[in-house]
């Protein structure tokens, strides 16, 4: 690793996380933070699924794409939040090369998803406001099985992709990456190998990724509010309104998040980091209290379930 002329990839046996630049001291509160909010992402989104699971009347496509969001959201936030805490307590900070790769390929795949699972719940919304009559015919079972598997296929494809791209790429001089996880731009920072043809396919394929579903969510809105403002009843535009705002607040925390995290210039790693930790561990603690709260089906479920124990007790 030392001699920048003849290290690459294949000589990369770890890298070493610095995460943030904090003083020794600050360690157990992150620590402690860290542990917190983690904490809350299991328990919320286990406990989404377990009532999306336990109750018959929330047998219904929204669901069932929530109980998909709640699983994403568990996986890619345990993929990074147990290492970063580890490191709070070790002064090495390593990583293997194997298991850089390995955290590098499931976020990817698991964020990617997201984006495509989220596009997939604001067709749902927009046929459910806008065709409501048609709801169960255009939101068949095995339509709602197509769009959970092909999020998990164009995340899993996503993913190949651009894990090959960074980690065949040469690296010297360090293997400090400035991060508290394996992530795309901090990695291409220790590389020597020219970035400018890398990069043009990254920007690309993040595009192809991105793009369509920002216009999905965009597009759905857009009838979305253009139909319940032809309500007449107060009622009616509140309730339609309502049955979309908990999934608007998500998409507008996750694409805010990612949108700053990749805008951010590259000579502010710290900015970058803070944005990274808001879309891989904020953004999974949130999400099964958005949803809990502004749903009144969810609510009632929940009550339903913590009765049942009781009653067991």
């Amino acid at each position: 690793m030392g001699d920048r002329g003849t290290s690459n990839h294949s000589g990369v046996t770890d890298f070493i996380l610095v995460g943030f630049r904090v003083g020794p001291e600050l360690h157990i509160l992150l620590f402690l933070l860290f542990l917190f909010v983690y904490a809350m992402i299991l328990l919320g989104n286990i406990g989404m699924m377990t009532i999306i699971m336990t109750d018959p009347r929330l047998n219904t496509p929204m669901y069932f794409f929530l109980g998909n969001l709640s699983f994403i959201d568990l996986f890619y936030s345990s993929v990074v939040a147990p290492k970063a805490m580890s490191n709070f307590w070790t002064e090495s900070k390593s990583i293997s090369f194997s298991g850089c790769v390995t955290q590098f390929f499931l976020f990817t795949l698991f964020i990617v998803a997201e984006g495509f699972l989220l596009a997939a719940m604001a067709y749902d919304r927009f046929i459910a406001i806008c065709n409501p009559l048609l709801y169960s015919v255009h939101m068949s079972t095995r339509l709602c099985a197509q769009l959970v598997a092909g999020s998990y296929f164009c995340g899993c494809i996503s993913s190949v992709l651009q894990t090959s791209m960074t980690f065949t790429l040469s690296f010297c001089a360090s293997r400090a990456i400035d991060h508290f996880y394996c992530d795309t731009r901090p990695i291409q920072r220790l590389s020597c190998t020219n970035l400018f043809v890398h990069k043009i396919v990254s920007f690309s394929l993040s595009s192809v990724i991105i793009l369509p579903t920002v216009i999905v969510i965009v597009v759905s809105y857009m009838y979305i509010v253009s139909t319940v403002l032809k309500i007449r009843s107060t009622e009616g535009r509140k309730k339609a309104f309502s049955t979309c705002s908990s999934h608007l607040g998500v998409v507008s925390v996750l694409y805010g998040a990612v949108f700053f995290m990749y805008l951010t210039p590259n000579r502010f790693p710290e900015l970058s980091k803070l944005a990274s930790l808001c879309y891989s561990l904020v953004t999974p603690m949130l999400n099964p209290l958005i949803y809990s709260l502004r749903n009144k089906d969810v609510k009632d479920a929940l009550s339903k379930l913590l009765e049942k124990k009781q009653s067991i007790l």
